[in-house]
């Protein structure tokens, strides 16, 4: 957006008429003076939502709804029990703000289609662009000694989070501190959304994936980005297009990466039978997180006071250490057999997901998110995410023989119930629904479901088939290239979309005509970054709760773009 949008946009907060109490005016009296009950609650509404910039842009922000003085004082009154209870009924202390957030309107975007057109930008240009993006990491991480992402928040929410996902939260997380934040930010959501504020804070923009708005994003550090950066390095390398010292440079950054994905990064959990398993954090201690001491507190204060290690970022890093030949024995776990002890059997341990946001879709088979630790803690409750499954897919294919799954019975079954989990999800199109997804988009799901095609393909035929005696993987396939051809590049796309569809379309074997709109986007967009790199930051993956966090940054782009681009002209060049 211009400069012009955005002072446009502050002038008409600025200037609005209030209409009925703001956030301040509910909040400031339970809130704002001394702090009673839950320390944090307070000290959270200070930090996060009674800063001087925000109270400025929310001012004017009132609800008329709240002119009722009975419903002013009802919600005040689920203020102060989720303050001062010792165990508050949070069902009940949520319905207030669950009610106030059902009279907002949110919805996810909606691009214009485009007319298709075929010219192919030149294969220079193409080889360009992927130069131009690993000079980005390799000097970024010279710069920085690590590749760095970003978070940043919008406080305007998720379109899929209404007031019925908000009492989901509210009663299935488990840390007092993350419902808290959940608590404040969905009432915050509230003025947000339905005041001028709304243009400031979420202003329009291209394609699906959300850029990530200046000035409010807090740099860090993980293992599931490092494990990501190590695929766009070794595309790189694979290319031919490296000089020597990118070589050189690139293999010492994927090493370094290695190390910090499962040594740094690694902890102890114990399994379902009591067997102890080597898995990755998704946050490691500190220092190694790269936060600044500032955002380290900030953190703290908004809830994420502990972290626990997660199915993905485990998946992930072991697959980026088995493409980089790492031998370190943490690969050699057969993890499959932990992963069963997260896979949800239907009516037997579907209580294990406690945070259903998704509910719309049918869970047997799939494995939730979050892991256990060893005291047992379990901050965000546990969720269960269709693409993250793909992710263990992809694993085990990799380590198919390592592992000896075909070999195992057990685990070839857990692998089968992972691939009938997906294939509901393709049948019934909801793969293709936002709502069906935590922490990712369905173009990204297409582009990841491309990657565990790819391992799939690389298997021998007789390992095929005996993971997908049905043909499973082919009838997916068809379903997730439709949305993407049919739906993704027939539509406005920002350059994420863009290296997303080539990642699904090169994988899935896509006839690389239809590559065109996205390789155009991508060739016309360059520089679209400034100083900070080829392009701009865009939303890679989400957080639902406690409001919409969304994580990338310029780093990410560029290794999308590289690996989109690798694997298109890789197709291209074999025809």
């Amino acid at each position: 957006m211009s400069f012009h949008y955005f002072a446009g946009a502050a002038c008409r907060v600025l200037t609005a008429r209030k209409d009925g109490p703001s956030l301040y005016d509910v909040c400031d009296p339970v809130l704002s003076g001394q702090a009673s009950g839950d320390p944090h609650l307070a000290k959270f509404y200070k930090t996060a939502l009674g800063n001087p910039a925000l109270r400025v842009l929310l001012r004017r922000a009132g609800l008329s709804d709240l002119r009722d003085e009975a419903k002013l004082t009802r919600l005040r009154e689920a203020l102060a029990r989720a303050r001062d209870d010792a165990e508050p009924d949070w069902a009940a202390v949520g319905q207030p703000i669950a009610d106030l957030v059902d009279t907002i309107a949110l919805d996810h975007p909606k691009p214009p289609p485009v007319n298709f057109v075929g010219a192919m930008p030149a294969q220079s240009q193409i080889d360009g662009v992927i130069r131009d993006c690993a000079q980005h990491l390799l000097g970024s991480y010279r710069n920085n000694g690590f590749l760095p992402t970003y978070a940043a928040f919008n406080l305007i929410g998720d379109p899929d989070f209404r007031g019925r996902e908000l009492i989901m939260a509210l009663s299935g997380l488990n840390a007092r501190g993350y419902k808290n934040s959940s608590l404040l930010f969905n009432l915050a959501r509230v003025f947000i959304a339905r005041s001028p504020a709304r243009a400031v804070v979420n202003p329009p923009w291209r394609g699906i994936a959300e850029p990530m708005w200046e000035p409010v994003q807090i740099r860090h550090r993980s293992a599931y980005y490092d494990a990501f950066f190590i695929e766009a390095l070794l595309g790189y390398v694979e290319t031919g297009l490296a000089s020597p010292a990118d070589k050189t440079a690139a293999e010492r950054a994927i090493a370094d990466m290695v190390d910090f994905c499962v040594n740094i990064s690694r902890e102890q959990v114990e399994g379902s039978g009591g067997q102890r398993f080597n898995v990755i954090t998704a946050l490691a201690p500190a220092p190694h997180p790269r936060f600044s001491r500032y955002f380290a507190q900030i953190k703290q204060d908004l809830g994420f006071g502990v972290y626990v290690p997660d199915c993905d970022t485990t998946a992930c890093s072991i697959s980026a250490a088995t493409q980089a030949g790492c031998t370190d024995p943490i690969i050699d776990q057969p993890l499959l057999d932990f992963y069963a002890g997260y896979q949800v059997h239907a009516g037997v341990n579907e209580p294990r997901v406690t945070v259903p946001l998704n509910d719309n879709i049918d869970y047997e088979g799939g494995v939730a998110t979050w892991i256990d630790n060893l005291k047992g803690e379990r901050p965000y409750g546990n969720d269960l995410d269709p693409t993250l499954n793909l992710d263990i897919l992809e694993v085990s294919f990799r380590n198919l023989a390592r592992w000896r799954i075909l070999e195992t019975p057990a685990r070839l079954a857990t692998v089968h119930r992972i691939i009938g989990f997906q294939k509901r999800l393709a049948a019934s199109g909801a793969f293709a629904n936002p709502r069906s997804h935590i922490y990712y988009l369905p173009e990204l799901y297409s582009a990841y479901f491309g990657r565990c095609y790819a391992a799939f393909l690389a298997l021998p035929l007789a390992a095929q088939a005996a993971i997908d005696p049905d043909g499973d993987f082919d009838f997916i396939r068809h379903r997730v290239l439709s949305y993407v051809k049919g739906e993704l590049i027939a539509a406005e796309m920002n350059v994420f979309d863009a290296a997303l569809a080539l990642i699904a379309l090169g994988h899935l074997g896509a006839d690389p005509r239809a590559f065109a709109p996205a390789l155009n986007v991508i060739v016309n967009a360059i520089g679209e970054g400034g100083r900070r790199g080829p392009f701009r930051a865009y939303e890679w993956n989400k957080m639902k709760t406690p409001t919409r966090i969304l994580v990338g940054g310029p780093e990410v782009t560029s290794a999308f773009v590289l690996m989109g681009l690798a694997v298109a002209r890789r197709r291209m060049v074999r025809g």
